[in-house]
């Protein structure tokens, strides 16, 4: 165990003393992050509106709630925001024009979710996209609290015939304004509650997409072009990079949704071979940037996964 590591291990496990002192050091720690990395009210256009709309046939219609890289926070135009770009994205994979309606706020947690989805009542989305989970981390949220509002909301969504895709917490530990041992510890939470994301969210019906370290060694060894200003949240191609990851697993949903409406009753009884528990999924997801878990379709009462690997190029 690095020596870094050792430290932080021992003052969070070792008597009260040192722990009280711990804790405030990580708060200390916590507010020169907050001050390096910086706050701004500028906001990137809304990207609202129908995406590939001289496709035939009716729109696909796309909710995208969470926080600021769901919105997109950093850029400057309407179609360099990741919402724009899952419309642009699913109009060519899926041929046919999409809907999208971004409801996502900057700094948004969990818990305020819900009220993103009241602001669109009466307008019925085939799917939604979450990226949440950040600021439930930095506002020291617990992550069995979070976990389980987020499987609240997924399953009020399933319930209404929406199908459900959720980037998990990404590993805050890759974030370089925030300073070792807070590093370490912000690390442990993120991953922590994106594998509990993860169950959440297959257990209640939707699709997970584990975000990792914002997919991995990607943004580690190109964080000059990855990371935005302020080095927190992602650039223009970063967001490009987390749409990516995102699009495959949107389509998968969203035919997913079409082939069980029409072919309910043909459903096999086998289950397929890529099959795991949810947990031992969602262990596997935190570990593995771009992987998708998703409920195996009904065996088991829930407790059942199928794991889908991302492709590494080369």
């Amino acid at each position: 165990m690095p020596r870094t590591s050792r430290i932080a291990t021992t003052a969070l496990i070792g008597g009260g003393a040192t722990v009280s002192g711990f804790y405030g050091f990580l708060i200390g720690e916590a507010i020169l992050a907050r001050k390096a990395i910086g706050v701004t009210d500028d906001r990137p256009p809304s990207p609202d509106g129908l995406y590939g709309d001289d496709l035939p046939g009716a729109p696909i219609r796309v909710l995208v709630i969470g926080d600021s890289a769901a919105v997109g926070y950093g850029t400057d135009r309407a179609d360099a925001t990741p919402p724009a770009m899952l419309g642009i994205g699913l109009a060519h994979v899926m041929d046919a024009p999409v809907e999208i309606r971004s409801r996502a706020v900057v700094g948004a947690k969990t818990s305020d979710l819900a009220e993103q989805i009241d602001s669109v009542d009466g307008w019925e989305p085939h799917v939604a996209v979450i990226v949440v989970g950040t600021n439930d981390v930095t506002h020291r949220v617990s992550p069995r609290t979070s976990a389980e509002q987020l499987g609240d909301v997924v399953r009020r969504l399933v319930a209404s015939d929406c199908a459900v895709v959720v980037g998990t917490t990404p590993d805050l530990g890759s974030i370089r304004p925030i300073m070792q041992p807070l590093r370490i510890v912000a690390r442990q939470i993120s991953r922590d509650l994106a594998r509990r994301q993860t169950i959440a969210v297959v257990e209640a019906g939707g699709r997970a997409v584990s975000l990792a370290d914002l997919l991995g060694d990607l943004f580690t060894e190109n964080r000059d072009v990855m990371f935005g200003a302020d080095r927190f949240h992602p650039s223009e191609t970063g967001y490009a990079n987390m749409v990516s990851v995102l699009v495959p697993a949107v389509t998968a949903s969203l035919r997913q949704r079409a082939w069980s409406s029409a072919y309910a009753d043909l459903v096999s009884p086998q289950p397929p071979r890529d099959l795991m528990s949810v947990r031992d999924a969602a262990a596997e997801a935190s570990q593995h940037a771009g992987t998708q878990v998703v409920q195996d379709g009904g065996h088991g009462g829930g407790r059942w996964a199928t794991v889908l690997r991302r492709r590494r190029a080369g």
